[in-house]
Parts: structure tokens; sequence; C-alpha cells
């Protein structure tokens, strides 16, 4: 028989599929278009996998306690699934939702299996198509008890590096979900981040894409050392195939999509009063590319800099960007951190930030070296109010502060919009600073509202009659 079921036969449930296969766990699969099911048996004969028509064969052709991964589209389909499933389920059965699906529906979900005796997991799953094939991030969350089950499993095909495999139990209900979410906000940052130090590089440092992909190979040796930075630098001696003689890149519209993760993480951290202002630039900055005929129009109407080469020494040009993108990305991790460490206590989680850092080192797309020193941060002081005030951070911010206003100045005096690396600065300057212009936003709340407002000299809530 099997021993691990899998729903949903799209590249990320094919691809974990045969993963789990290939560590030693034979699969059941099955499809809602059922000749999907006869094309992927089809494509890898000799393989323990078994397929099933319908979702009861499907259930039968599992040992028991079964596991099920869901790999499908988000929102109804899941619900859909589940309705015809949860009949067929025992108890101590699980269910997985490997999908991006909203946290509050898989904690509906898991209420709703729970019941039945079965369990239900929210699992964030990060790397994409290579990661689901070779060794994703896990972000399993659910009952406790039952993540025994499935351990062994996520254990064997997760990403590993060498403080161990890219996976662990991250908490009750919809925890999994949540942080994979909150990771994928960082991720919207981080890229976002780096197109910004592309721009400033290219537009007014003047750089050839030659040069741009040494710039970011080396940054890949150094503290910048990620994923996202190792495939930027190949992007960028990447040529055009239709015969132009261009850089591909050159050709892309400038126009970016999103699939909504990002958006729920600036929604959440407005609802748990959770300052974001780097990774909520970032989605704010896609939705302003994507406005590209209104863009283009207004590029002929409103006046300002024009973006272009400056004269500028391009050495330092660059160690500048390289702090200004480490300083940033900083802050960006410090905002994530800080959005898990108040939803897990609002929810009572439970979160263990420094071991999510640590399965995010491995398998996942905003997989970096840095992450180690966020683990040791963490390590260092469980309860740590902010990752800038880390000794070690806190001293780093402070080496790296002078290129990182060097590079947001010039931007600005270029025409230059750099949304996320200055709203990082500005993050990083309210945080420090011992007063803030509150007390007059305060006042303008009293005037016109009779809000009160607390005094500095006195105890308890005051209201002022402004107009008298």
């Amino acid at each position: 028989m099997a021993s691990f079921g899998v729903i949903g036969l799209g590249v990320m449930g094919q691809n974990l599929a045969l993963n789990i296969e290939e560590h030693g766990f034979p699969v059941a699969v099955w499809n809602y278009e059922s000749d999907w099911i006869d094309r992927f048996l089809a494509a890898h004969p000799g393989k323990q996998l078994t397929g099933a028509k319908r979702l009861e064969d499907l259930v039968a052709a599992i040992e028991r306690p079964r596991r099920i991964l869901v790999m499908i589209k988000a929102g109804a389909p899941v619900d859909q699934t589940l309705v015809k499933l949860r009949p067929l389920l025992s108890p101590g059965d699980v269910v997985i939702d490997g999908g991006n699906s909203w946290w509050e529906d898989t904690q509906r979900r898991e209420a709703e299996t729970r019941p039945s005796g079965a369990f239900f997991f929210g699992a964030g799953v990060s790397g994409g198509e290579e990661g689901a094939r070779h060794g994703p991030c896990l972000m399993p969350g659910g009952a406790k008890d039952a993540y025994a089950s499935v351990q062994p499993v996520f254990e064997a095909i997760a990403a590993r590096t060498e403080s161990g495999p890219c996976v662990t139990y991250i908490g009750p209900g919809g925890a999994g979900h949540f942080v994979k979410m909150v990771h994928n906000g960082i991720e919207y940052g981080d890229m976002q981040l780096i197109a910004e130090a592309y721009d400033i590089l290219r537009t007014v440092g003047g750089l050839e894409y030659s040069e741009l992909a040494d710039t970011f190979g080396a940054w890949n040796r150094s503290e910048l050392q990620s994923f996202l930075i190792e495939i930027t630098s190949k992007i960028f001696t990447k040529k055009d195939d239709q015969g132009t003689g261009k850089m591909l890149v050159e050709l892309i519209v400038d126009a970016t999509g999103m699939k909504g993760t990002g958006k729920w993480t600036v929604q959440q951290a407005s609802e748990l009063a959770a300052p974001i202002p780097t990774i909520a630039s970032s989605v704010e900055a896609r939705i302003v590319s994507a406005q590209r005929a209104e863009r283009l129009a207004a590029s002929k109407i409103l006046s300002g800099p024009k973006p272009g080469p400056a004269n500028v020494d391009k050495k330092q040009l660059i160690d500048d960007v390289r702090h200004a993108l480490y300083a940033s990305k900083i802050c960006s991790y410090a905002q994530g951190m800080n959005l898990l460490k108040t939803a897990s206590k609002t929810y009572e989680w439970g979160l263990q930030l420094g071991r999510i850092s640590r399965i995010w080192k491995g398998g996942c797309i905003i997989r970096a070296a840095f992450l180690d020193r966020i683990k040791q941060a963490y390590e260092r002081d469980a309860n740590l109010p902010n990752l800038l005030i880390d000794s070690e951070f806190a001293k780093e911010l402070g080496d790296r502060q002078a290129g990182w206003r060097r590079v947001i100045g010039l931007a600005v005096q270029s025409g230059l919009a750099m949304p996320t690396m200055t709203a990082s600065l500005a993050y990083y300057d309210s945080y420090r600073r011992e007063r803030l212009p509150a007390n007059l936003t305060q006042a303008q709340r009293d005037f016109f509202g009779a809000h009160t407002y607390l005094r500095l000299d006195k105890e308890g809530s005051y209201h002022t009659e402004w107009s008298e």
C-alpha cells in the first residue's frame, strides 16, 4: 500500500509526490482531471506511485493513519475537496494543505475537521518548483500531537543545511500558513530592495550589465549571500534569444505581478499594530508599477529631475549601495520578525523565532547566510524586542548608515524613486528617536475629536478646549 497521498498534480504537487517517493514513501495520487493522473504515471514508470480515479480509491490505497497532502488552488477549491474527503477519513488521519491559503481559513478548517478525530494541518511550502522536487522549506502548523505522524516524511523531503532539515513544527491552528505569509512579505521586501539597488547602479551609476553581474556575484560571496542575489547576478548575464542583441531583462515590461500574500501581510500588520514599512512599501511599489499606462502618460506631464548617469565614483557608489541594501534588509527582517512575535502573543501560538529563522536558511526563496545571524540573535535573547537593538546588528547598522544615507540622498537628487530603501531608513530613524512629532498629532486629534492626550509631566488623560 501507499504510505502517503497527494491530491493535486500541478507543478508543485507532481514534484512533491516525486520527492516523497524518492525518499522511500510510496505515494498514491489523485487529481480532479483524471487524465493528468495517467500522464503523470506514464511519465514516471517504475516509481512507487499509485493512481486513484476517485477520492474513495485514494483513501483506500493509503495505510493508516493516513497522511494526505492537498496541493490545489487556495480558497474555495480546498473547501470543496475537504467536504468530499472528510467523510472518508478515520480518526488519526492527517490532511495537510500545502497551498498558500489564508491562515484564518486554515484555523476554520482545522476546527471543522477535529470532530471527526482526523487532523488538519496548514503547511507553508517555499522553494518553488525546484524546491518541491529536491528540498523545500516546510512550515507546518496544526495539532502538535499529530505532527509526529508527518514529521518523518517532512524531515526526509525538506532541504537541509548544516543546522538540519528546513522544517520544524511551527505552532497550532493557522500558525504555519501565517509564518509562510510573513515569509512571502519579507520576500517582497527583499526583491524590491534588490530592484532599487539595480536601478541606482544602472541608471545613476551607469554600470553595464556585465558590471552588474560581477557586482552581484561579488555580493553573493559577502554578507549579502542569498538565493535572490545569486539569481539576480545570473539574470544580468542572459541575452535575448529573439535576435535583438539586447539583454533579456531590458525587454521585460516593468509591471510587477503579485498573488496576494504580500498584501495579506500588510493587512495583518495593520490589524495587529505591527509596523512593517519596508514590506508595505514593496507592495505599494508593485501596485504603482502595474499602473504602467498611467505612468507613461504622467511622464509627459510631471516635471522633476530626469534620472540618468551622474558624475559619481563607481567604486564608492557600489560600496554605498551594498551597505544600503544590507542595512535595509536588516530592517525588513526585523519588521517581519516583530509581526510574527506580535501574532504569536495575540493568538497564543508560542512561535520560536530562532527556529523559524533556522529553517528559512535553506529551501525557501529568502534563504540567505544572513539568517544564521538572526538565529544567533534570538539564541542570545529569545525575548529580543527588535532585531535592530541586538548588539551585533545595532553595530552593523551604525557602521553602514553613512553609505545608506548617501544612496538615498543621491536617489532623491536624481529623481529616482527608492520607496523601500527610504522606508527602511525612516523606520530605523523613527525607532531610534527619543521623541517623535506624534505630540502634535495627538493635539490635533484632541482639537477636532476630543480624543484626549497624555502629558509628560503629569498622570492621567487630558482634554483641552483649543479654540478658546
